[in-house]
This record gives structure tokens, sequence and C-alpha cells, in this order.
């Protein structure tokens, strides 16, 4: 999908600072919400790719102003309600119990909830790799183009390669889940993984410095032949 969370190339937003001896976490509770997501990753109530299209599907002014993990923690949030595991009122509650200072917190309002998860519900973490036979489409060398397509749900397509032509830089032959339909519970759809090498040229211009290059993987999906080129 099109959103803010696609930034890669676009203006308005400077130049990237770098933090000379950057601590990993901010503050505390980046900490914190980094150990939540690992811990509630292993459970089976989602993906990784549903988790990052959840992200994408925050509001654009919230996407920016909450951070980082303030993103993990609104999606790891939105999945739970929607899961009928947690209600967003409970969240809310435990906040203001919080800011009172509350000695204690008030129970839970008992109501059916889909956890724990029955084993068969459960989504297997990881899993990218599978083990089953594919045949690479295309060879190392060859031209490609990135697929021009804006799909409504989530892709690994970063918005400033649809349409380009790069060059197969390297062909991972192996099955490898796709993203794109996983978050989605349409299929894993195992297939090769290829790194393309795009001059700086093709993906930003006139304007870009000369003999760079950028070399990105992507799904055969995401792919198609250059016309009048063989597969």
């Amino acid at each position: 999908m099109n959103g803010i969370h696609d930034m890669g190339g676009l203006h308005g937003f400077g130049a990237v600072e770098v933090e000379r001896d950057e601590p990993v976490f901010h503050a505390r509770w980046e900490g914190r919400v980094f150990c939540m997501t690992q811990i509630l990753d292993t459970t089976g109530i989602w993906s990784l790719d549903e988790h990052r299209h959840e992200i994408e599907r925050l509001d654009a002014a919230d996407y920016l102003a909450v951070g980082y993990y303030g993103r993990w923690l609104l999606a790891m949030e939105r999945l739970l309600e929607r899961k009928n595991i947690l209600r967003g009122e409970e969240v809310r509650r435990r906040i203001e119990e919080y800011l009172d200072d509350a000695c204690g917190t008030v129970p839970l309002e008992p109501h059916t909830r889909n956890w724990p998860l029955p084993n068969a519900m459960k989504i297997r973490w990881g899993a990218w790799r599978k083990e089953v036979e594919v045949m690479p489409r295309y060879n190392v060398g060859q031209r490609v183009r990135v697929r021009n397509l804006h799909p409504e749900g989530h892709t690994r397509v970063t918005a400033y390669t649809r349409g380009k032509t790069g060059t197969i830089a390297i062909v991972n032959a192996q099955g490898w889940v796709f993203p794109d339909t996983r978050a989605h519970y349409r299929g894993e759809k195992p297939q090769p993984v290829y790194n393309v090498r795009f001059d700086a040229y093709e993906l930003w211009g006139p304007q870009a410095e000369s003999n760079v290059f950028t070399q990105i993987d992507l799904s055969e999906d995401h792919l198609e032949p250059v016309d009048g080129e063989p597969v």
C-alpha cells in the first residue's frame, strides 16, 4: 500500500542525523516494547508480515509522532484488539491507572477472548524459507523490471523502484515465503528471491551521483522481464 511508511526518496524530512554514541534505546519504555514484541511474536498470534502491515495502516500523523517503537506498540495493540485478545478500553484503563499512580489495578472484566490460542490457530513465527523446490525464472546478469503495482495491502516493494529496470546480481534459488500474500492469509507462495542492482541514474534521474548503485532484494513475483529479452 502507498503510505507514509514508504519514505525512501521523499522530500521534506531533512538529512538523516547520525547520533554519536547513540544508545540502543532512548527511553526505558522502548526497551520494554522491544521485549514485549519478541515475546508476542512467538505466541502464534500473527506473522511478521501481518505486524508490518499493521504498522503501515497507522494514521500518517500517528506514524510520524510516536517514533519507531511507538509504531510497534500501536500495531500490537490494534492486532490484539482485532483478534479479540485484548480490548482498547482495557489498555486505556491501565494507562489511566498508571498516570493516577494507583496502588492497585482493577481486574479485567470477564469476556470471551480468543486466548489461549488453540495450536491449530497458531501461526509459526519465522518459517520464511520452505523446504520446497523452486525453479528461478531469472539468471544472474539478466535485466528485469520491477512491476509497477500499487496494491492496497502489504508489499515489500519500495515505491521508488516501481517500473525501474535493474540487473540480477544474486539468485537465491530457495523457496522463500511471499510476504505480500502471507500478510493477508492468502497463501505463502514460496519462490526465489533476487538481489537486483539498480543504477542511481535509473532511480533518481540526472541529479543522481555518478557511478553509484543500489542493490535491493525482491521476490520473483515483484519482477518482470525487460521487453525483447529471453526469460
